[in-house]
């Protein structure tokens, strides 16, 4: 029984599909951030050549990594490495931004070090913006793989596919989850037990837009939950701790608890 059993679960491993290494892809990623920010790096680099060589071994580590899944990519492993490669500029400014608006948005925060060093906040979303680019290329697995990753450290579940703007605040975070057709404005802040996730959870609506919008200027406060692909969140608007929320509001809205709504548009 047992030789027949573990027989069977060879026969599985030596005709699944190649899929990338969860280790190696985690691996790359802390690596990858550690790069990027020398407040996450755990070592001094002496010379340019050390630090040169920390890059090459990244991008190789990449290279393999999209090679397992090759043959379900729209480009070569090369073409997705490199073009993976001339967006980490812009996804590190972008980074610099929502670090600065985590630290604005928090009194506790002394300043831009503490927040990337610290925050989890910071750590889901830095995965999370990385994460964005391998999906908006269609690279399959690798993304989940690297959001799944963050949510096991942090409490933070953000789907890859989420739309999510500039200057990004997460307070604690712990208990957010964001879908994976939400879209996200600019300077928004959501504090911990915040939920954006979908009316339904039928299959045949997976393509659709199934999660909210929250426009520009929005501050989502603790415990709260929204839901449904057509609810809207006007720019402007804050949403008290606790709420419950299946429709839309408009630009300055103020919600303070389920059921009190105090409407106030901006001019």
């Amino acid at each position: 029984m047992e030789d027949k059993f573990v027989e069977r679960l060879y026969s599985e491993h030596l005709n699944a599909q190649t899929i990338p290494s969860p280790g190696l892809a985690c691996s790359w990623v802390k690596g990858t951030l550690e790069m990027l920010f020398p407040e996450l790096a755990d070592r001094q680099y002496a010379t340019y050549r050390a630090f040169r060589q920390h890059f090459d071994d990244l991008r190789l580590d990449l290279y393999n990594i999209l090679r397992t899944i090759e043959h379900r990519l729209e480009f070569t492993a090369e073409v997705v490495e490199k073009k993976f490669l001339e967006r980490l500029p812009q996804i590190r400014e972008k980074l610099i931004r929502d670090a600065d608006a985590i630290c604005a948005g928090d009194p506790a925060a002394l300043d831009r070090t503490e927040v990337i060093r610290t925050y989890p906040g910071f750590f889901a979303i830095a995965i999370y913006r990385l994460a964005h680019e391998f999906h908006l290329m269609n690279v399959p697995l690798i993304p989940r793989i690297l959001t799944e990753f963050a949510h096991g450290e942090t409490g933070i579940d953000i789907h890859p596919g989420a739309s999510i703007g500039e200057k990004f605040c997460i307070d604690h975070g712990t208990g957010i989850v964001i879908g994976g057709t939400c879209v996200i404005g600019d300077h928004v802040k959501i504090y911990q037990g915040v939920t954006l996730g979908a009316l339904s959870v039928q299959k045949e609506f997976a393509k659709l837009k199934r999660h909210p919008t929250i426009e520009d200027n929005v501050v989502i406060y603790a415990g709260t939950t929204i839901l449904g692909g057509d609810t809207v969140i006007g720019r402007d608007s804050i949403i008290g701790g606790n709420v419950w929320l299946t429709k839309s509001l408009p630009p300055g809205s103020r919600v303070y608890y389920q059921g009190h709504i105090n409407q106030r548009h901006s001019v």
